[in-house]
């Protein structure tokens, strides 16, 4: 019995590397002759470098300006001349100081300087992968930081963040990064949003990071401005209506167009990066899921795309998660034959979230009592 994990984290508690070990201990402290391994997914956000690196990417790391501009340490992944960028490691919610919200002024200047430091590392190929970040700023910072310039009608230089767009007087590309143009960038996420109108960065995702009604509108109205202002320039494409475009607060628009980025999904990303379908075909059973399996997994998140990989390949897979809220006819048409939650042994969310690691390697024990039946059955 071969049994392949390909699990994303369980957001708060534990890394897709930590679901797979404790899963695995569970399952050999069963039965010992279940042949175990592991390969890391993400979906194009948080965990995408450390998929990266196990797959045999070598950790780089850079100190670059956060989203409120205090230095912070940023890693990212290189392998010859690719390399994986993870916004949240640069413009994270999490790099917040004091988990204090800044809506209006966080940037994304340090995802371009991640950029920047690839760039000189002599990297012709970029993924930057979207998700998580703190800012709504329509990319403009990490434009800024590859040499794109922003002045205000007195020509000085705007300030930071995505209420000073509304300033802006003048764009000058001229002094955009030269190898940009000769690098391959991919988006990979799975936000298919515009940047602007009610399915837009501020509309629907500013919100979640502290803005309010006035500021959503403040920010609708200075995105507008500088969509407007960047797609009047020379070599930069129209892109603010593409899907993905509002992603990470807009640093999908300047990724599209200024930077010629094309979109992928990012569990799809992952996945190739990671040699994810070999794998696949080498298991009798695959095993995946994040901690909270839901609607929005349904999106393209990475455990539906293990899921149907699997099925393409005519292998059988079930998830184990923290807990899902889909309806077993759901799970059943993404393609699991079963599902593990940790809310199924845990008395209630929080003591979930805080040992579960234990409830993971429990989970492990009772995957390993059912395999062979789950294998039996999928066979006939």
């Amino acid at each position: 019995m071969r049994i392949l994990i390909a699990s994303d984290k369980f957001k708060g508690s534990l890394t897709g590397p930590e679901v797979a070990a404790a899963l695995a201990e569970g399952i050999r402290s069963v039965d010992g002759d279940i042949h175990v391994s592991a390969v890391p997914v993400a979906d194009g956000g948080e965990g995408t470098v450390d998929a990266a690196v196990d797959a045999g990417f070598a950790a780089e790391f850079q100190t670059v300006t956060g989203p409120t501009g205090d230095p912070v340490t940023a890693r990212y992944a290189v392998r010859g001349t690719q390399a994986i960028i993870e916004m949240a490691a640069a413009s994270g919610l999490n790099l917040l100081p004091g988990g204090r919200l800044a809506p209006l002024t966080a940037t994304s200047r340090g995802t371009g300087e991640l950029i920047r430091a690839a760039l000189e590392r002599g990297c012709t190929s970029i993924v930057l992968g979207v998700g998580g970040s703190a800012c709504t700023d329509g990319g403009a910072g990490m434009l800024q930081a590859l040499g794109l310039r922003l002045m205000d009608a007195s020509g000085a230089e705007v300030g930071p963040g995505g209420a000073a767009l509304a300033q802006v007087a003048q764009v000058d590309v001229s002094g955009l990064d030269g190898r940009v143009g000769a690098t391959e960038f991919v988006l990979a996420g799975d936000v298919d949003n515009p940047l602007l109108g009610p399915e837009g960065a501020a509309a629907v995702f500013a919100p979640q990071k502290g803005a309010r009604t006035a500021d959503v509108a403040l920010l609708e109205a200075a995105l507008t401005r500088w969509a407007a202002m960047l797609e009047s320039q020379p070599g930069v494409r129209p892109a603010s209506t593409e899907p993905g475009a509002g992603a990470a607060g807009g640093v999908g628009f300047a990724a599209l167009a200024a930077l010629g980025a094309r979109r992928e999904p990012g569990a799809e990303v992952v996945q190739r990066l990671t040699g994810l379908a070999a794998a696949i075909d080498d298991a009798d059973l695959v095993v995946t899921g994040e901690g909270s399996l839901d609607e929005q997994s349904l999106a393209g998140k990475a455990p539906i795309g293990v899921a149907r990989a699997a099925s393409a390949a005519g292998v059988p897979a079930v998830a184990v998660c923290g807990r899902t809220t889909l309806t077993p006819a759901q799970l059943q048409q993404v393609g699991f034959l079963r599902v593990y939650a940790v809310t199924d042994l845990a008395p209630d969310i929080a003591t979930a979230i805080a040992n579960a690691r234990g409830y993971v390697v429990q989970l492990g024990r009772r995957l390993a009592q059912d395999a062979h039946a789950i294998v039996d059955r999928a066979a006939h």
